[in-house]
Parts: C-alpha cells; structure tokens; sequence
C-alpha cells in the first residue's frame, strides 16, 4: 500500500513556489521549501502523548531500552515468525526511523513499527504490530500517525508497506491506498530448485 498522493511528486508543502520577482532571484531552499518550525502545523494525533502517559504508555523513538526478546515475543503474538534478535538488532541499525510504545507496568513493548529507505524521496515501514492484549486501544493508530510524521517532517513523499488483506482496512484511514494509479508492487521470490 501507498500513502495517499502523487508518486514521486513531494507534498505541496514541501514544492518550490513561482516567485514573482522580476530578477528570478533564487529563493533559499530553507524558506520555500521547507517551512520553518514555526509555519509548520503542530500534528493533529488520534490520541496525544499526554493521553498515552496517562494511561501508562511511553511513546519510544530510538532502539535504547528495547529489549529484543520481547520485542519477539510480540511478533509472534501476532503471527509473525519468530526472528533471530542478532539479525534484528541489525535490521533496526539500517531502520531510518522507529516508534514503540512501552507499557510502563511491564517495562516491555507493546507496539512498534519502524521504517527503513533513502532518507529523502521513500520509505517503506516494516513490523507494525501490536500486542493482542492492548489491541483496539489506538497504539497501532499512534504509532501509525507519528511514524508518518517523522517520516514526512524529514521531506519524504513516497511511503509504502506491506499489509496482510485482513488488515488492509485498518490502513486506509491513514491515508494509504492499495494499487495507486494501477502501480502494483512485486517482491522477489527464490524458485525451489527439484531435487532429484
């Protein structure tokens, strides 16, 4: 699925507007390009920070204190397979950007998603699961919104991920779509070779 908008083509916030200035004397990239933090709109979140602490989450942007096994366990909660914690301590050393959820009564993670591509024009987000037992609390959704965020705070436009159909649903409310302009996606698959 793919965030909703152009392919390839950035948001119009982040688009370099005519200048009616006879001379066409170049505008610094910092003023068109990229608003300030100040002309930047606070995000509008299904449910705030403060609301999360109070409940007893703690909103994580950075791999400290995670712990993998955990982590792990969640994953196959969800029906994920389980995963070597080496080879996703590497995976989350390349993920550009990332958001758990800590529940504070347990010290573990209950919801995560990461994502990973080039740091400017896309990105893909990977493992977006929550823990059964806080599911239909809205973490998915506040993980969702703010890794979206992040990623759309840094300038890119294209972001993908792969769903399960059974969750397609809970998606689109974010704003992606399944099959944009008819671009369909295709992943690569190793053929078994017979053995004779």
């Amino acid at each position: 699925m793919l965030l909703r908008g152009p392919i390839s083509t950035p948001p119009p916030s982040l688009r370099l507007r005519a200048t009616s200035n006879p001379q066409n004397a170049a505008v610094q990239p910092s003023q068109a390009a990229f608003p300030s933090a100040t002309q930047r709109q606070p995000p509008i979140y299904s449910i705030t920070d403060e609301d999360l602490q109070s409940k007893g989450f703690l909103l994580r942007r950075t791999p400290e204190g995670l712990n993998l096994d955990h982590l792990n366990s969640v994953f196959v909660a969800v029906g994920f397979p389980r995963r070597d914690t080496a080879k996703i301590e590497v995976a989350l050393r390349h993920t550009d950007a990332m958001l758990w959820v800590e529940y504070e009564k347990t010290r573990r993670p209950v919801a995560f998603a990461r994502a990973t591509g080039d740091g400017v024009f896309n990105a893909i987000i990977w493992d977006v699961v929550v823990d059964p037992t806080f599911q239909s609390l809205g973490l998915g959704k506040a993980v969702m919104e703010r890794l979206i965020e992040d990623l759309r705070r840094k300038g890119i436009c294209n972001i993908a991920l792969y769903s399960e159909p059974r969750v397609l649903g809970f998606y689109r409310p974010l704003g992606f779509v399944s099959d944009p302009d008819g671009i369909r996606g295709m992943v690569f698959v190793r053929k078994q070779r017979n053995k004779k």
